[in-house]
């Protein structure tokens, strides 16, 4: 039996969700490449509110409703 996990082609395959680290919070930990996918800016629903999650040329984060 192959225990291996499956992957789509082209899909990354990092994970997105990652134990906490050893910081005080216990929050989860997410990769930001995994959330934009290649992507400049992606959109979240949060809420009923949409909001922009987008990279600057700087390589930094902006979230905006």
């Amino acid at each position: 039996m192959n225990t291996e996990p499956r992957t789509e082609p082209g899909r990354d395959t990092a994970p997105l969700l990652r134990e906490a680290d050893t910081r005080d919070d216990s929050s989860a930990s997410l990769n930001s490449d995994a959330l934009l996918r290649g992507q400049k800016a992606v959109t979240i629903s949060h809420n009923g509110a949409l909001y922009r999650l987008q990279t600057t040329r700087q390589g930094k984060l902006i979230l905006t409703k």
